[in-house]
């Protein structure tokens, strides 16, 4: 959603078309593969995620681009925390009656993730472990295979960041969400850090990258652009339904965060005993 609502702005901005494709799979190593090994001439960006360049390299033993060094850093677009949303048939109105379920329960609750890495598989990953319950992994192919499932009541619950509608039509209860501050579109949702559990702090985010040796010349033209769109009401107003912040910083100022991101999820990666694959 964002690489469209952003490549509209920015296309109506350059008189170009800006072509968003869609490259899923390998817990979106394969887009990121794609770029980083096309022309570096501003023609082929990357809206790369916490997941491409901070959370893979510390789960996978062989990466087909290096994320510090394939690619140069445009502008971080936004994050969002995660909300950890169930069925509403679930006899859990809170987390902590949540957390006392699975205790009894343990081994048979289960949640939607994208696999491996993915943001819904790294918050549960996180929450389990503070929370100290365990819960089954159900893998699909995206997220929402994922909620139509849990919509379904077929799996327990699930970490996700579009589920406002869901929310708010009573589709889904939302127990927690993973950010901070409580967000102004979701006031009632209570944080992690609020219940107790500060290691849960985590905010999937989204930014542009393009491949390394792209000239600075078109690297800034791209950050102009693409900041510009962002401080568009909008713009701001569609990204920021669901609960995300939206940042629009420098490059410089993304390139130190994608390395403050890569030393942190390394240091939670080992943490949790996660094995690379």
């Amino acid at each position: 959603m964002i690489g469209r609502v952003l490549g509209a702005k920015v296309s109506a901005s350059i008189g170009q078309s800006i072509v968003v494709e869609n490259r899923g799979g390998a817990a979106t190593l394969i887009g990121a593969e794609n770029v980083a090994k096309s022309p570096p001439d501003g023609y082929s960006m990357l809206l790369a995620t916490s997941t491409t360049l901070a959370i893979n390299p510390h789960l996978y033993k062989t990466l087909p681009y290096d994320p510090l060094k394939d690619f140069i850093p445009v502008t971080l677009v936004a994050r969002i925390p995660m909300v950890l949303v169930v069925h509403p048939a679930l006899p859990a109105k809170n987390a902590r009656e949540l957390i006392a379920l699975a205790k009894q329960k343990p081994d048979q609750l289960t949640y939607a993730t994208q696999g491996l890495g993915s943001p819904a598989d790294m918050a549960m990953l996180l929450f389990a472990e503070s929370a100290g319950i365990k819960a089954i992994a159900v893998p699909y192919k995206g997220g929402a295979p994922g909620m139509i499932d849990l919509l379904a009541g077929n799996v327990t619950m699930m970490f996700d960041n579009g589920t406002a509608a869901y929310v708010k039509s009573g589709k889904l209860r939302a127990l927690m969400q993973t950010g901070e501050k409580r967000a102004p579109s979701a006031p009632e949702i209570p944080t992690a850090v609020e219940l107790g559990f500060k290691n849960c702090v985590f905010y999937p985010w989204q930014g542009v990258v393009v491949p390394a040796k792209t000239p600075p010349e078109i690297v800034a033209r791209l950050q102009t652009e693409f900041r510009k769109a962002l401080q568009s009401p909008d713009v701001r107003d569609r990204i920021t339904f669901d609960g995300a912040e939206v940042i629009a910083g420098s490059s410089a100022e993304f390139g130190e965060y994608i390395k403050s991101e890569f030393n942190r999820f390394g240091k939670i990666i080992r943490a949790t005993g996660a094995q690379p694959q």
